[in-house]
Formats: C-alpha cells, structure tokens, sequence
C-alpha cells in the first residue's frame, strides 16, 4: 500500500532556515521545490499592504514600534533579520511590500501564494478597505486570500478570487461558518484537531499546520487533508518523497 502524502505549503517561506517572510525566504522555498507558499500582510499607516506577520517589530526587528505607526517608506527600510533567532546571518534583510512579492511571483507563475490578511489590521482599518488594499497588490499569476476574518474572506470571495479561511476553533459553529463561507480552503492549526474528528466534507481542501514530521502529514493526508503548511519547506519535502515511496 502506497502511503498518502499531503501537498507542502512553504509557511512564510523556508523560514526554519531564512528570515520569515521576506524575499529572501520565499526565494529559497521556490528553490527547495515548493510550489505553494503562504506569507501575511499588515497594513503600514498609510495603508500599503506589508508582508509582516506580527503587528509590531519587537520579535523581529528589536525595534518597538507598531506597524500601523509607521508608513510603508519607513518599513521597507527596516532590518528583519530576525537577531533572536539568526543572530547576524542575515544583515540588511528588508521586510517587503506586497507589490514586491508579486514580483517574484510573476517571474514563478507556477507557484500558488496563500496571501494572509491579518486580524489586527483589518480591525483598525476596517475589512473593506483592508480587502480592497490587498487585492490591489494581489495580481500574481495565482493567489489566494486568506484570513481568520470571516467578513475578510466572504468579501473577497464575493469577488471572484479564491479564499481560503482559518479556523480558530473546531465545533460545530465553525463548521457552519465555513459552509456559510464557501471558501476554497480551510487552514486549521493541526493541535485543535481532535484525534476522532471526521473532516468536514465541502468544496474546499483542508491544510493544516505547522507540520515538521512526515508521519503526521501522512496521517493528515489519510484524514483527507490535502497540504501541510510547514517552515522546514526542504527538509518536510525530502522527507515525504522518501516517506511516500514506502510500502506497508
């Protein structure tokens, strides 16, 4: 018997090995072989959409500000290298503007980006405008928004581009959401999975997260997930070629 393996989904790039979502650490996935990568979005003062995880720079720049205290010309200059964790391997790496991510993604038009529309910003800008700014800079060959911000996702959905919602809870609210939503996509983090639950059946495809060991993407995948998103992008990809070649 074959064993299942799930699709990878690089989680803000190849960031186990490169600082999370800059360029530098999309590149490197695509280049590990990952054909599906997903990075989040913080709007900056002015409203320009930021690829940045956290509303402020504290974790990865050492730096105290708010993203939404600054404008997108202040941030593109800020060093996010990451120190905590990468000490100075990485001088000099820039948080990007969406803009500039779909750039490289114009030069892989094979490759899908699970763009992520963070909480935090859509509460202090409102979800219209947060939407409209992010699709304004989401003309890659493949995109898909996402976010845990159901009005987020239904707007977005309401116009045309494909969506991907994450869940925040299991249960049956949830489950009634998402097929209210209709999305393309469930993200949901693997540990809020119970270990009976049957996945919910509906036009989308589940992902779950933050997988870093074959045995359970394969487990996930006999469930019916079809991707895991993962940060060791070229060590879970290698390790499921190898995983998936196995017979029982």
């Amino acid at each position: 018997m074959t064993i299942r393996t799930p699709r990878i989904i690089a989680h803000r790039g190849y960031a186990a090995r490169f600082p999370e979502n800059t360029l530098e650490s999309f590149s490197a996935a695509i280049a590990a072989g990952a054909l599906f990568v997903e990075l989040d979005v913080q709007l900056s003062a002015d409203g320009v959409p930021m690829v940045v995880h956290d509303d402020s720079l504290a974790r990865t720049a050492n730096r105290p500000e708010k993203i939404r205290e600054l404008d997108a010309s202040q941030l593109e200059t800020v060093d996010v290298g990451y120190t905590r964790r990468f000490g100075e391997e990485f001088p000099g790496v820039l948080m990007p503007r969406l803009a500039q991510v779909g750039e490289l993604a114009r030069e892989h038009p094979e490759v899908t980006w699970f763009v992520e529309l963070k909480r935090q910003s859509a509460e202090r800008f409102g979800v219209d405008r947060s939407v409209e700014a992010v699709l304004a800079e989401m003309d890659f060959p493949r995109a898909v928004l996402i976010s845990f911000v159901e009005e987020a996702v239904a707007l977005a959905s309401g116009q045309g581009v494909p969506v991907g919602w994450a869940i925040r809870k299991w249960g049956r609210a949830s489950e009634e959401t998402a097929r209210r939503l209709n999305p393309d996509y469930l993200f949901c983090n693997h540990r809020k999975l119970p270990d009976r639950a049957v996945l919910w059946q509906g036009p989308w495809q589940w992902a779950f997260y933050e997988i870093t060991e074959p045995e359970l993407a394969s487990s996930l995948a006999s469930r019916g997930a079809a991707f895991v998103e993962t940060m060791a992008v070229a060590e879970m990809i290698h390790a499921l070629d190898h995983w998936g070649s196995r017979d029982d």
